[in-house]
C-alpha cells in the first residue's frame, strides 16, 4: 500500500494543503489538537472532492440511461446468438462502439477519487511515522499525533502493536474497537448501496454486462474494504466511510427521483406521480414533465409500468401531452364502477348490448329464401285490422299460386311420407 500511495505523491501537497485550511477553521471552534478538528477536516475534504466529481456523476447517469435504451437491441443479440457466447460478446462490443456507450462508466467516480484516497493515505502514514509531508510542518504534525477520534489516534491502524499505539497516546483495545466498527460500517454502506441499485434500479428483463458488473461490485467491494481496512489508518477509514455515506445518499436520491425504466423504482415512482397528477390535475415539476414526455414519446415501446401509468390517467379523464403536460380529456373513457356497471368518466351509463332472440327450427325454415315470383301472404293474425273484412259471408277457396305456401315452406318434409302405423288410425 505504501508503494501505491507513493505513486500518487504528486497530489499529496494539494491534499495536505486543503486539510490544513479546514483544520484552521475547525481548530478555532473545537481546538487545534482535538479529534473533531482533524476529523471534520477529513470529512470536509471528502465533501469537497465529491462536489467536484458531480459532473462525472452526471455523465455516469447519462451513460447508464444510454445503456437502458440499448436493452432492446441487446435482447435481440442475446436471442440471435444464444448458442454462441463469443459471437454474442463481439456483437455487444460492436453495439457499444457504434453508440458510444461504455458499460464501465459506473466506475468513473471511484477511479477519479482514487488519487485523493492514496494521497490522504500517504499523508496519514507520514503522520504515524512522525515525518512532515506536504504543507504539514512540525507543529501541525505534533497536533495531528495528539488528535483522537473516539479514543483512537488519527494515524493508528488495526494491526499496530502495543508499542506503536502507546507512542500515540492510546490503547490497543480502543484502536481495534474503533477501527473494527468503522470497517463494518464502511463495508455495510457499500453493500447496501450496490444492493439497492441491483434490486430497485435495474431492469431485470434483459441481462447485460452492466448488470453482471454491478452484481460483482455488490460482493467484491465490501470484501475488499474488510480485507484492506485493517491496514488503513483511522483517518483514511473516516475518509472512506464518509464517501460511502455520500454515495449511498446520492444513489437514494437518484433512485427516488430519476429511476431506471423498467425497474421496481420506476413502478413506485410512476405510482406516486399518478396519484399526484390525478389529485391536482397537472404536472408541476420540471423533472416530472421530462419523464412524462419521455413516456409519451415511446408510444408502443412503453413497458408495463408506463402503460399502466397512461391508462390510469385516461381512466381519470386526463391525457398526457407530447410536451410532458397533462390536460383534461374531452373523450369519455369507459370504466367500471365498484358494482361492475360499465360507465364513462363523465358518469353516463353505457347501454348494454342486446343479444338477438334465438329462433326455433320452424321459424328458421319459414324465413328461408323463396322461389322467384312467389310471395308470402300475411296470416290473419299478422294482417292489420283495417284490412280484415267485417263479416265474411263464406270461406273463399284458395286459388293456386296466389297467397299459398308450399309444403317445404310451411315446415313439411319434401318427398314421400312415412305411412302411419295401424295403431294410430
Amino acid at each position: 500500500m505504501d508503494t501505491i500511495a507513493s505513486l500518487f505523491s504528486f497530489i499529496t501537497t494539494p491534499v495536505s494543503w486543503v486539510i490544513v485550511q479546514f483544520h484552521k477553521m475547525y481548530g478555532a471552534i473545537f481546538g487545534p489538537d482535538t479529534g473533531w478538528a482533524w476529523g471534520l477536516s477529513i470529512v470536509s475534504l471528502v465533501i469537497l472532492i465529491r462536489i467536484c466529481l458531480i459532473p462525472l456523476f452526471v455523465k455516469q447517469i447519462k451513460s447508464t440511461r444510454a445503456m437502458q435504451t440499448l436493452q432492446p437491441e441487446m435482447k435481440k443479440i442475446q436471442e440471435r446468438y444464444k448458442n454462441d457466447k463469443q459471437r454474442q460478446s463481439e456483437e455487444m462490443m460492436k453495439l457499444y462502439k457504434e453508440t458510444g456507450t461504455n458499460p464501465l462508466s459506473s466506475c468513473l467516480p471511484i477511479l477519479a477519487q482514487s488519487p485523493f484516497f492514496f494521497a490522504l493515505y500517504h499523508v496519514l502514514n507520514g503522520i504515524a511515522s512522525g515525518k512532515t509531508i506536504g504543507v504539514i510542518n512540525d507543529s501541525l504534525l505534533a497536533s495531528a499525533r495528539k488528535a483522537h477520534i473516539f479514543g483512537a489516534p488519527l494515524a493508528a491502524k488495526f494491526k499496530d502493536g502495543a508499542a506503536t499505539v502507546h507512542a500515540l497516546g492510546a490503547t490497543v483495545t480502543d484502536v481495534r474497537v474503533v477501527t473494527a466498527l468503522m470497517i463494518v460500517l464502511m463495508s455495510a454502506s457499500q453493500f447496501y448501496t450496490q444492493r439497492q441499485l441491483m434490486t430497485k434500479n435495474v431492469d431485470t428483463t434483459v441481462k447485460t454486462p452492466f448488470m453482471q458488473q454491478q452484481k460483482m461490485l455488490m460482493y467484491v467491494f465490501p470484501v475488499m474494504f474488510a480485507v484492506f481496512g485493517i491496514n488503513f489508518p483511522v483517518g483514511v477509514l473516516v475518509y472512506w466511510l464518509t464517501t460511502n455515506v455520500w454515495t449511498m445518499g446520492q444513489q437514494m436520491y437518484v433512485i427516488h427521483n430519476n429511476p431506471t425504466p423498467g425497474s421496481k423504482a420506476q413502478a413506485a415512482y410512476l405510482e406516486r406521480l399518478s396519484k399526484h397528477v390525478t389529485q391536482h390535475g397537472k404536472v408541476r415539476r420540471r423533472s416530472e414533465k421530462t419523464i412524462v414526455k419521455a413516456i409519451v414519446t415511446k408510444g408502443r415501446d412503453r413497458n408495463e409500468f408506463e402503460r399502466k401509468f397512461i391508462n390510469g390517467l385516461n381512466k381519470a379523464g386526463l391525457a398526457a401531452q407530447a410536451d410532458g403536460t397533462v390536460v383534461r380529456s374531452d373523450s369519455a373513457v369507459a370504466v367500471q364502477t365498484e358494482d361492475g356497471t360499465p360507465t364513462t368518466t363523465t358518469g353516463t351509463a353505457v347501454p348494454k348490448r342486446q343479444q338477438p332472440k334465438r329462433q326455433t327450427k320452424a321459424q328458421r325454415q319459414s324465413g328461408g329464401a323463396k322461389p322467384a315470383g312467389e310471395t308470402t301472404s300475411l296470416s290473419k293474425s299478422d294482417e292489420p285490422e283495417d284490412a280484415k273484412p267485417a263479416a265474411p259471408a263464406e270461406k273463399a277457396a284458395p286459388q293456386p299460386g296466389a297467397g299459398t305456401r308450399s309444403k317445404a315452406q310451411s315446415g313439411q318434409r319434401k318427398g314421400p311420407q312415412r305411412p302411419k302405423s295401424p295403431s294410430k288410425k
